[in-house]
Formats: C-alpha cells, structure tokens, sequence
C-alpha cells in the first residue's frame, strides 16, 4: 500500500499551490560566512551569478551570512558597516532581478551547541538588521538563527519569540523565517509553538538518510571520510562492506540500519510529518536546505535522491533552497571550475525542474586585453588565497586609497609571507606578454628599505620533474619613493626574470616558466619579514602598453 502510495504521488507534479511568496531557489554559499566582514571575499559571486540563478528558473536565494562575527562583539554586538556596504550590493542586484533574497543568520557550529543567552546576540544584531533593511522591497527575509542545537526546544522557542518582537519593533512589514531546535530537524517542528505573528515562514533542513546524504565528510565524529559508494535506494548487492575503523560507532548502526532507512518509502513517510504539521498549522512551510554531498556519492543515485526530496516538497506545496549552487553540495560537476555553460550537472539541474543552459567544454584561450587584479575588491574569476589574518592583510582598507573606497594594507608578516590571488581558471598570458602588457599598480611604504617581490606562478603539471615556477619583479627604492605618498608604478611582462620554485624543496628555475598556464599573482616578502612597514597597494592591473 505504501509502495502504491509512493508511484502515485511520483506520478503527480504538484497537487497543492505554494504558500510561501517564493517557490525554489538555491544557497549560495562560502561567501558571506568568512570570520569578519573584513575577510569576505566579495567578488566570489558576482550578479551575473545571481543572473544565472534566475535563469536556471530559481525565484529565491537563500544567502548564508557568519552574522554574529560582522560585529564588534560584547557587549554591543555593534554590525560593522563594512558588512552594509557589501551586502548592499546583493540586496540591490536581487531586487533588479526580481529575487527573494533570505538573509540567513548563518553563525553555526555545529561542535558548539548554541548557548541559553543567544538572545543577548540575536536581539541586537537583529534589531540592527531590521533598522537597515525595513524598507527594503518585500522580497527581502529574515531568518532568525540557523540550526540551533543542544538547547532545550522550550529555551529556543522564547529566545525565538523575543527575537520575533524585537524586529516587529522596527520593522513590521518583512517576512520572518522561524525554525526549531535539534538542527532545524524537521521532527521537532512539531515542538515549535504558534508564534504571535502573521507574517513568519515555518523552516526545516532535510538530509535523510544521513550515511548516504553525507558519505564523503569530514566534519562529522567519527569522520565518514572513508564511507564511499552508498547507494539510493538501498540494494543488497551494491551496498559496500562498512570500514573496520566504524565498529561500534553510531556509523555502524547506520550501515546496520540503512535496508530500511535507505528506501523511497523512508523519505515519504519522513515528508509526511512535514505535511501534517502544515495542514494542521495552516502555515507555509520552507525547506532551508537539503543534499547530498557529492565526492564520494554515486552521482546517478544522488539525483534519484534529489529528484524525490523535491517532487515530495512540490507535492505538498513545501517551498525550498537546494544546498548549495556551488560548492561539494552543489549544482555542478565535481573537480571542475563550476563554469555556468560548461561544468553544471545538467541531469540533477533538470530533475531539480531547473533549466540548464546548454553546456560547451571548456577551452582555454589566451587573454587578448588587460583585466583588473584589485579595485576596491579583488577582481572576478580570482580567489584570495594567503590564508592570512585581518591584522596582515586587509582588503578593505579605508587609509587614504588612492582612488575610490579601499585599498590593500599588507604588513606584519614574516619573511615569505604573501598575498596571493589565484586565477580560476587558469589563465593563457600568453598573448599579453608578447604584446608588451604591463602589470600596473598604485604603492606605498612608510619604510624607506622597502623591498619585495611581485610575481606570476605557472601551474604545477603532471609531466616529470614539473613545478610551479616563478617568474618575478623586484620592487624596491630604486623604483619607488617610499614616504608614506602613493607611487604609480607599470612594468612589462617581458621584463620579468624566472626565479624557480618552492615544491616542497627548492628548485632553481631550468627557463620551463610557462605564461600559457598562470595560477597564481602574489606579492610576497621576499627579502625579509614585514614587522613594522606598512605597505599599502591599490588598482592593480594589467594594462595595454
């Protein structure tokens, strides 16, 4: 009967009508989630992103933001304005395109269990939130707190509604995402009371069966880093043999457990909750996140998995945001560059009910015109990737840039340290190099012996004894005056010198520098450490002779 069940609803596209103002969407994730406003990397998503998003059919975005690390701390839980000026940007380009976008309270551990006095950062930092945005189109949420965990269902449920009354205060017009305790687990809805509002939005996560949806991960205890290959649904003859090292663990019982709770029917029960809670509330009910982490998943069988998670939620008008649109949960083809017309994963995009361009292989080409590496933010297609602290690097710097809002302050580093920016993808110099382009930039030192390097790094191949060489530029006295005043300074990519490369051991350069294959532009203290200078860059790029 179940079964029966089961085939016909798979049958029916959709039976109720969507009660939340949005229908489907993604989480766009890794971006707003860094340790301070400071340290976002703000280019990592452009709005072509977001333009692509609602190409694919999504009318929402939910946006993962570290909230509470955005401020100044106890006991004010000051918002820094930094935060405003970027996620301003987003807001603006969201609206332009006509996209709920879900502010999402993202400060998350899941190691930390979220603490009796939350309410101290939530009533501030909300209250602050609410002042900036209430007027703001209504396409805008507020989500409260995502997964909160190890507090009492009663404890979370007051904290909630203070948070509640405390946006209410100055904002009465936007909607409010609410969600229980035990991780927004879609069984402890039930525990949620019928909170004093009209205009709140009911939120689960979904990640049923949680040996298959997470196989791969390392972040869990005991890390299920050597679980690999678990099928959906359950089948006798492709089921792995668990690890050794899971005997006695709650892994264990999952493996032991998984012919029952890796069946469709599993899943159908599981939503049955969700729909009994939204008929008997009469609330709209949205699904903040569900996936299936993709490394060590067969993907055929994760896109069984995803295609019924969603026509279940349709089926019973459940709006939801899939996690992630990039990323090891995401939309596109493991070990790729994500490139939106060459990388998605068109058959999971499709049985999402998404629409996916079509896709063409990727083939690099040489860049045939100048780009900008840094203006105000670090340019599109490049990751910062120094691994740096704020108090070393600072790309926000708002110390007499040489032009518009920011600059870059680097200081304090040992010998060595660097910024570094890697290009994704790669990318061909070739062109530029023979064509006397030049490598462009604003800087300045209150340190007269300033001396570092800049250089280009090739990418390290698999042909033998292959490394991922340099090629560099000494900066120095001879060719800037270092007195705390900006100095313009422009050098030919012909005029750098091959340097060699560190892999593990020094290499001395053997002329295999290849300007086809660039990763890496780092700035780097070559000559000695950086404690006590301040060097300040700004508008880096590369430029026609």
């Amino acid at each position: 009967m179940k079964r029966a069940i089961f085939l016909l609803l798979i049958a029916i596209n959709s039976a109720w009508a969507i009660e939340t103002p949005f229908n489907s969407g993604v989480n766009v994730t890794g971006w707003f989630q860094s340790q301070s406003a400071g340290q976002i990397q703000f280019t990592k998503y452009t709005k072509q992103d977001l333009v692509n998003i609602k190409y694919m059919g999504c009318d929402v975005v939910r946006l993962p933001i570290n909230l509470h690390a955005m401020t100044s701390g106890s006991p004010g839980y000051t918002i820094d304005p930094l935060l405003f000026t970027l996620l301003d940007h987003v807001v603006d380009w969201a609206e332009e395109l006509d996209l709920y976008l879900i502010l999402d309270n993202h400060s998350f551990d899941p190691d930390v269990a979220t603490p009796a006095n939350i309410g101290d950062i939530l009533v501030p930092v909300w209250t602050q939130m609410a002042q900036h945005y209430k007027n703001r189109s209504n396409l805008v949420c507020y989500e409260i707190l995502n997964e909160p965990h190890g507090i009492s269902d009663q404890d979370w449920n007051n904290i909630q509604q203070t948070v509640i009354d405390a946006i209410r205060a100055v904002d009465s017009v936007h909607s409010i995402i609410v969600g229980p305790a035990n991780f927004n687990s879609y069984k402890n809805l039930d525990a949620m009371p019928s909170y004093t509002d009209d205009n709140l939005i009911y939120t689960f996560h979904f990640y049923d069966p949680f040996i298959f949806t997470h196989q791969g991960t390392t972040w869990t205890d005991p890390s299920m880093e050597s679980v690999v290959n678990i099928p959906f649904p359950h089948s006798y003859s492709k089921m792995p043999g668990m690890p050794s090292q899971y005997s006695g663990t709650w892994i264990e019982d999952a493996y032991n457990n998984y012919s029952s709770d890796g069946q469709a029917w599993e899943i159908y029960e599981s939503m049955q909750i969700i729909a009994d809670f939204k008929d008997y509330r009469h609330v709209p009910v949205f699904c903040g996140e569900f996936g299936v982490y993709k490394q060590n998943a067969i993907d055929a069988h994760r896109n069984i998995w995803y295609f019924l998670v969603r026509m279940f939620l349709d089926y019973y008008g459940v709006s939801w945001t899939t996690w992630e649109y990039k990323g090891d949960f995401g939309l596109f083809e493991k070990d790729t560059y994500e490139l939106f017309n060459s990388d998605l994963n068109v058959p999971l995009v499709k049985l999402l009910g998404f629409y996916a361009p079509e896709q063409w292989d990727y083939y690099k080409l040489p860049d045939m015109s100048g780009f900008d590496i840094y203006t105000d933010y670090v340019g599109t297609n490049i990751i910062e990737s120094s691994g740096l602290n704020l108090d070393k690097l600072d790309y926000y710097s708002e110390n007499s840039p040489a032009d518009a809002n920011f600059c870059i302050h680097f200081t304090g580093v040992d010998q060595y340290g660097k910024v570094s920016l890697r290009f994704v993808p790669v990318k061909d110099l070739s062109y530029l190099k023979s064509g006397n382009y030049k490598i462009d930039f604003y800087v300045r030192s209150n340190d007269p012996s300033t001396e570092f390097d800049i250089r280009f790094v090739d990418t390290k191949t698999g042909w033998y004894n292959d490394h991922p060489w340099r090629m560099r530029y000494k900066i120095d006295n001879s060719i800037a005056v270092w007195d705390g005043n900006w100095n313009h300074i422009s050098i030919p990519l012909k005029n750098f010198t091959e340097h060699g490369s560190y892999d593990d051991g020094w290499y001395d350069p053997v002329g295999a520098f290849s300007w086809y294959n660039i990763e890496l532009f780092e700035i780097v203290a070559e000559y000695g450490d950086l404690i006590g200078t301040d060097l300040y860059f700004d508008n880096i790029s590369i430029v026609a002779p």
